[in-house]
């Protein structure tokens, strides 16, 4: 076989490869759609025990903004899982060791808050090893928890899970308090169409990937949010709390009660 003919023999090969790849690495985004993550991937979904709301904020801390957060839950009493940003945990370490000392659980969102589907196994692996060591050298403790940034998963963001220990976990009700046109209204509003006990809400603590000040509306729709749960009969805590006393994680238990396991 000539140079030539050999050469347009991978071309070819390679072009037929490359769709395969992608779509392999792309399958799991189909998860990101909430109705049928709710439907069919309760573990991911963040479905748990039905007398329990896991409360979650996302993209902190920040210095302005998480604080006013951490008095309100304290005042209610109430722990939370936070997903935080590497790049925004290294600006505030001090924040970040009072929020675990304070009881709240600390979990992973990467360093920074970019789309996986554009990155590969090891840009990825790279992202959340250097968070995820971050945030244990602060805490003493390695989080368990990862929620990609948009919720939108890959197959490398599953084998890089793997290897250090991480439970990918999403949300089975938000406030779209990121947008600019919501109101603290608005933010309840949206959040108890789908609230159920067992259920998972995401809401944010920061502004960094939001509309300038709209942590301020969710901070003003929490605690008739808390009210409200509370008025169900619901339970508010992190997501360690949220799992069937008997229950196995999301790879076979590792003790009672978690959420998660390693």
């Amino acid at each position: 076989m000539s140079a030539g003919r050999a050469a347009r023999t991978l071309l070819r090969a390679a072009a037929a490869v490359v769709p395969v790849a992608a779509a392999a690495h792309a399958a799991p985004v189909v998860s990101s759609f909430g109705p049928l993550r709710n439907r069919v991937m309760p573990r991911l979904a963040g479905q748990g025990r039905a007398d329990h709301v896991a409360l979650t904020f996302d993209d902190g801390p920040d210095h302005l903004s998480t604080p006013h957060f951490l008095r309100l839950l304290d005042a209610r009493r109430v722990r939370s899982t936070f997903f935080l940003l590497g790049s925004m945990a290294i600006r505030s370490p001090g924040l970040v060791a009072e929020m675990s000392a304070a009881g709240h659980e600390i979990a992973l969102h990467g360093w920074a808050h970019r789309p996986l589907l554009l990155r590969g196994y090891r840009a990825t692996y790279d992202d959340l090893a250097r968070s995820r060591d971050l945030l244990g050298g602060i805490t003493g403790t390695a989080p368990k928890l990862f929620r990609p940034p948009y919720g939108v998963l890959t197959t490398g963001t599953y084998l890089a899970c793997r290897r250090l220990g991480l439970t990918p976990v999403l949300w089975t009700a938000w406030g779209e308090d990121w947008r600019a046109r919501a109101t603290p209204h608005s933010v309840l509003r949206t959040v108890t169409r789908d609230l159920r006990g067992g259920g998972t809400v995401l809401l944010h603590d920061s502004d960094c990937t939001s509309a300038t000040g709209s942590w301020r509306n969710t901070l003003a729709a929490l605690p008739r949010l808390l009210d409200t749960c509370g008025e169900r009969g619901l339970a508010v805590g992190p997501l360690r709390d949220h799992a069937e006393p008997s229950a196995a994680g999301w790879r076979g238990g590792h003790g009672p009660g978690k959420f998660y396991t390693t």
